[in-house]
């Protein structure tokens, strides 16, 4: 089965750098997107906010990232425990 998610988006809100229970960095992030799709032979204005979380090196690197700037993130989805929204996790990003 496939789970791969590629967003572009705004990074809209980042919490402290935190470190898991084993020593590996953690960083929650809010990301704000923001297009224009087509559906069902229409055009239609997508806004979306995505809850998402990194580990490790990556974390270090997008905490060091200005709010509001935009990114090309990938990764996959994954629902945490005692929740039920998904949360993207991030593999992947490229300055936008």
């Amino acid at each position: 089965m496939e789970n791969h998610v590629a967003l572009t988006a705004c990074i809209a809100e980042v919490q402290p750098l935190r470190y898991t229970p084993a020593g590996l960095p953690a960083l929650d992030l809010r990301l704000d997107h923001e297009s224009q799709q087509q559906e069902a032979g229409t055009a239609r204005k997508v806004v979306a906010t995505v809850k998402a979380v990194a580990f490790g090196a990556l974390a270090e690197r997008l905490a060091r990232q200005a709010p509001g700037s935009s990114w090309k993130f990938q990764g996959f989805l994954a629902t945490p425990r005692n929740s039920k929204s998904v949360v993207l996790h991030i593999q992947d990003i490229q300055q936008n």
